[in-house]
C-alpha cells in the first residue's frame, strides 16, 4: 500500500495529478490511499489516481490506523512536520525531500525557485519513479446543472494580497458581457458579498452569482463546460488547465513560474509576476499586490481576446 500526503487545497492537489498518477503507474498492484481533507473527494476522484482518501486536516493529523505502509510518499512539503508524521506510521521506505532535522538524509534538495508541478515529479525521478509534469489533465465530471459555456470570473481569493481589485473585476464583467459573454461569478459562500457586489455593479442578474451555491463537483463542471476563466492565483484557475479551458490567471506575489499553467499551452495566458516573487505588501497580507494593481482591464480584455482565437483544447 502507498500512502500520500498532500493536505491542502484545490491548486494544491491539481498540482501533484502527475506525481500521484507517476506513483500509480511506477508502483502498479498496490492500493494508493492519499491523505488530503475530506471536501477535495470530488476531485480526488476526477484525477483517476486514487484508490481511497484519508480524511487529513493537516501533517500532524494523519490519523492512519492500517498495517505499516509498503512507501509513503510526502508530497505535502519538505518536512519536518511533515515527514515526521509519515515516519511515524513505520513505512517500509519514505519517498520525501531531504531533511536533517527530521531524520530524513535520503531524497533531493529542495529547490526553492521551482514550479509545483515540477518538484513533485523531480522528488519522484530521485527515487526511480517517473512522472510527467505535463500530464495534468482530470476526468470530465458527471453533469452538474450548471451553465454550459460560461465565461467565469473569480474574485475572490483566501489571501487578499492575491486578488485583483473588484472594480477591475467588474469593468471586465462589463466588457465580456457587452462582448457577448454569458458572465457568471464564482467563489465560497465567505465571497458571495463580493460576487454579489460585483455582478451588481456591473449589471448583470442576480443568477450570475453562483458563489456560495457550488460545490468542488459542481464547480469542476462549470469550469469543464466553461467558454473562459479569468482568476487570480487560486484553485480555479488550475481547474481550467486541468480541463483545458481558457483561461486568464493573475499573478502576484508568487509567480507563475511556480504556480501557473504550463508556458507552452497558448490557451492560458499569465499576467502580473511571471518570473520571480515580487514582495507582499505587509506581513498580514492586507491590500493587492503592486503587480497585480499594476494589471488593466485593457490588458486582461486583450488577454481573453489571445487564448479565444487559439483553436483546440487539452484532452481531459
Amino acid at each position: 500500500m502507498i500512502l500520500v500526503l498532500r493536505a491542502l487545497g484545490v491548486g494544491d492537489l491539481a498540482t501533484a495529478v502527475p506525481a500521484l498518477r507517476g506513483l500509480r503507474a511506477g508502483l502498479p498492484g498496490r492500493e494508493l490511499v492519499l491523505a488530503a481533507p475530506a471536501w477535495l473527494a470530488p476531485l480526488v476522484e476526477l484525477t483517476g489516481a486514487v484508490d481511497r482518501l484519508l480524511p487529513t486536516t493537516g501533517p500532524h493529523r494523519i490519523g492512519w490506523r492500517g498495517p505499516a505502509p509498503e512507501v509513503a510518499v510526502n508530497l505535502h512539503g519538505r518536512g519536518p512536520e511533515s515527514h515526521r508524521a509519515l515516519a511515524a506510521t513505520r513505512p517500509g521506505r519514505l519517498l520525501a525531500y531531504r531533511n536533517p532535522s527530521a531524520g530524513h538524509l535520503d531524497g533531493p534538495v529542495w529547490d526553492g525557485d521551482e514550479h509545483e508541478v515540477r518538484r513533485w515529479c523531480r522528488l519522484l525521478d530521485a527515487y526511480g519513479v517517473a512522472a510527467d509534469p505535463g500530464d495534468l489533465a482530470l476526468r470530465r465530471p458527471a453533469p452538474a446543472g450548471v451553465p454550459a459555456g460560461a465565461t467565469v470570473l473569480h474574485a475572490g481569493g483566501k489571501v487578499p494580497a492575491k486578488r485583483w481589485p473588484a472594480d477591475r473585476f467588474v469593468a471586465l464583467a462589463r466588457a465580456l458581457a457587452a462582448g457577448g459573454h454569458r458572465v457568471v461569478l464564482t467563489g465560497s459562500a465567505d465571497e458571495r458579498t463580493l460576487a454579489a457586489r460585483v455582478a451588481a455593479d456591473a449589471g448583470l442578474p442576480p443568477s450570475a452569482v453562483l458563489a456560495g451555491r457550488t460545490g468542488l463537483a459542481e464547480l469542476a463542471a462549470l469550469v469543464a463546460d466553461a467558454r473562459l476563466v479569468v482568476s487570480g492565483d487560486t484553485g480555479v484557475a488550475h481547474l481550467a488547465t486541468g480541463y483545458g479551458t481558457a483561461s486568464v490567471v493573475l499573478f502576484g506575489p508568487v509567480p507563475a513560474a511556480h504556480w501557473g499553467p504550463p508556458a507552452d499551452r497558448p490557451r492560458h495566458r499569465a499576467l502580473g509576476v511571471t518570473e520571480r516573487p515580487g514582495p507582499v505588501p505587509d506581513p498580514a497580507g492586507v491590500g493587492t499586490h503592486p503587480a497585480l494593481a499594476a494589471i488593466g482591464v485593457d490588458e486582461v480584455v486583450a488577454a481573453v481576446a489571445e487564448v479565444e482565437r487559439v483553436p483546440g483544447a487539452v484532452a481531459a
